[in-house]
């Protein structure tokens, strides 16, 4: 009987020492109290209290987030919508964390909710839809001044929605559709206009390049009847030469030159027109043309005999 009851006594000892066992996690941090009074704050690993005496509260040092109920908030142009977001925060100081704040998170969604329509109040409508992040931004700022205290850390808060009333988003969507309709006829008006500037641009290349190229093909034509006359003119030229030399290197008399001269008229007499030639050594030419007549009546004589 007394050897069972030691046993018993061993075994009651032995679950008073497990129960004073605590294991720490490497992302919590452990606040020890002795008779309600805090004595010390451990970090990860394995730990042990006196039962009966001491007693850990654990401190999740994770980041965790937290649903801010929606509600509604007026903006400065009295106009009410309905706001969701969410926070992020992280607690930086377990003891301040404990000892500072009874419940942190429902003391983070009040504040949250308080600052949330001072500064959606002080934006209009417009600006409130357009600047989420600047939302975001300064509310993250006044909570993060606000839970430094706690020892809580803001990280972010992010604005889920922004509901304006059936009526508002009405009119928002027709004058959207308005807009868009409006910047529609302004593309297709430019669009004809750039069509019409391309077309006439067109147009106006289209006849300056005919006016080079007909230029360009004058020029060419000129040039060509230049060189033709050119070539000509020194064919002309070169038998000019060539007769007046043939003429002096053959030392023809004075009766040669007098037909030739005659054969020359008479080409020159050919066609319709009427032409009237007055030599200038008329006198000459008939001297010439007498001495040929002799000529030939000398041979017709001797002919004859």
């Amino acid at each position: 009987m007394l050897y069972f009851l030691f046993l018993i006594l061993i075994f009651f000892l032995f679950l008073v020492a497990a129960s004073g066992i605590r294991i720490v996690r490497p992302y919590e941090r452990g606040l020890v109290e002795r008779l309600g009074k805090f004595r010390k704050e451990v970090k990860a690993g394995i730990h042990f209290i006196i039962p009966f005496f001491d007693r850990m509260i654990k401190v999740d040092l994770r980041e965790h987030v937290i649903d801010v109920p929606p509600q509604e908030v007026i903006t400065k142009d009295n106009v009410v919508v309905t706001v969701d977001a969410v926070i992020y925060y992280e607690i930086t100081d377990a003891y301040k964390a404990v000892y500072n704040v009874s419940n942190f998170e429902f003391a983070t969604i009040k504040l949250a909710q308080t600052n949330l329509r001072n500064v959606i109040g002080e934006l209009e409508l417009d600006q409130t839809l357009t600047s989420r992040e600047k939302i975001n931004t300064k509310l993250r700022t006044v909570l993060d001044e606000a839970t430094d205290k706690w020892g809580i850390r803001i990280t972010r808060v992010e604005i889920k929605k922004i509901d304006p009333p059936k009526d508002i988003m009405e009119a928002m969507s027709k004058q959207m559709k308005a807009e868009r309709t409006k910047r529609a006829a302004i593309l297709e008006a430019e669009g004809i206009r750039q069509s019409e500037i391309l077309k006439a641009e067109g147009q106006k290349q289209a006849a300056i390049l005919k006016a080079e190229g007909e230029a360009e093909a004058i020029k060419k034509v000129a040039e060509a009847n230049k060189y033709k006359l050119i070539a000509e003119a020194q064919g002309q030229g070169e038998a000019i030469m060539l007769v007046f030399k043939s003429i002096h290197e053959g030392n023809p008399t004075n009766d040669v030159i007098a037909v030739r001269y005659l054969e020359t008229l008479k080409e020159m007499a050919n066609g319709n027109a009427t032409k009237i030639f007055l030599p200038m050594e008329l006198s000459g030419i008939l001297g010439s043309i007498g001495a040929i007549s002799e000529m030939f009546k000398s041979g017709g004589e001797k002919d004859n005999a």
